[in-house]
């Protein structure tokens, strides 16, 4: 179990995080040293410098804690870790070399397995959203930090949702059927968790893809805004797994996890209401004898 100041240590990188933000435009204004990974996937000159600004501010802020980075290969052999960072330097790697807009820079705290602190930025949109702890999750709007799920609005005729690809597969279709959703929007990056969590969109379906450094900063901002993240079985969503692959995710905001599942589900309501009202008749029939 980590023992740290997580608010202390978060607010701390966020200067990190956007002076970063801030030296991978100035790389991409000057055009970028692109190359192909071994898994081949694209990678460039600024990933590699963002890594290098994130990780050292790491190193010493939490220099007992392991990090695990997309881009290198420290401690990616180590067996059974629990406490440990996950760094994604650049996520969504493709708009950040081919000049769009929602790449992010990320790194997410990992506890006993789970996450407990997160960070994302995503330069090109500068938007800023870092969390510590529940109900502590934030947007940096003009310096300050906003605190995120205040949203309570909720019309479960309205359910939009963020989608990886246009082309969606049945079994997500049948989920989002399911879940009443209406229309959805492209978004690739992990951008797509602090939209969830500011309430600006209701959720997400995701088939088993991509690893824990593309979602575990994502993951602490909207547990800790209020949402509610599992796989498709309904289970936890843990960290330190075989080769960091990710299970199948189902994400949804704080307005929709409450919203869907107890305000606007009739069956819910109706059996809780009998079942109350059928055990205060009982009650009193008892109490007369």
């Amino acid at each position: 179990m980590i023992k740290i100041n997580q608010q202390e240590v978060v607010e701390n990188l966020v200067e990190t995080f956007l002076y970063a933000g801030k030296i991978s435009l100035d790389l991409r204004k000057k055009g970028l040293i692109k190359e192909i990974k071994a898994d081949n996937t694209p990678v460039s000159n600024g990933d590699l410098e963002v890594n290098k600004i994130i990780t050292n501010k790491l190193l010493e802020l939490t220099p007992s804690i392991p990090i695990i980075s997309e881009e290198t290969s420290e401690n990616k052999t180590q067996n059974n870790l629990k406490d440990f960072w996950l760094i994604d330097p650049i996520d969504g790697t493709y708009d950040y070399i081919n000049n769009l807009d929602e790449f992010t820079i990320n790194a997410g705290l990992i506890s006993d397995r789970k996450p407990i602190a997160g960070l994302i930025y995503a330069p090109a949109k500068k938007r800023m959203f870092y969390s510590f702890g529940k109900e502590m999750a934030f947007e940096l709007i003009n310096g300050k930090g906003i605190k995120l799920g205040n949203s309570n609005s909720f019309n479960k005729n309205e359910i939009k949702f963020v989608s990886y690809s246009n082309n969606i597969k049945p079994e997500i279709d049948k989920i989002h059927k399911q879940l009443n959703v209406k229309k959805y929007t492209r978004m690739k990056s992990s951008l797509k968790f602090c939209v969830i969590a500011a309430g600006e969109y209701d959720g997400y379906v995701a088939e088993p893809r991509a690893c824990e450094w593309d979602i575990a900063a994502g993951h602490a901002i909207l547990d800790h805004a209020g949402g509610h993240i599992c796989d498709f079985n309904g289970k936890e969503v843990l960290y330190g797994k075989k080769d960091f692959k990710n299970p199948s995710l189902i994400l949804k905001s704080k307005k929709f996890y409450n919203g869907w599942t107890i305000k606007d589900n009739s069956y819910y309501n109706s059996f809780s209401f009998n079942f109350w009202f059928n055990t205060f008749c009982i009650c009193e029939k008892l109490y007369q004898k």
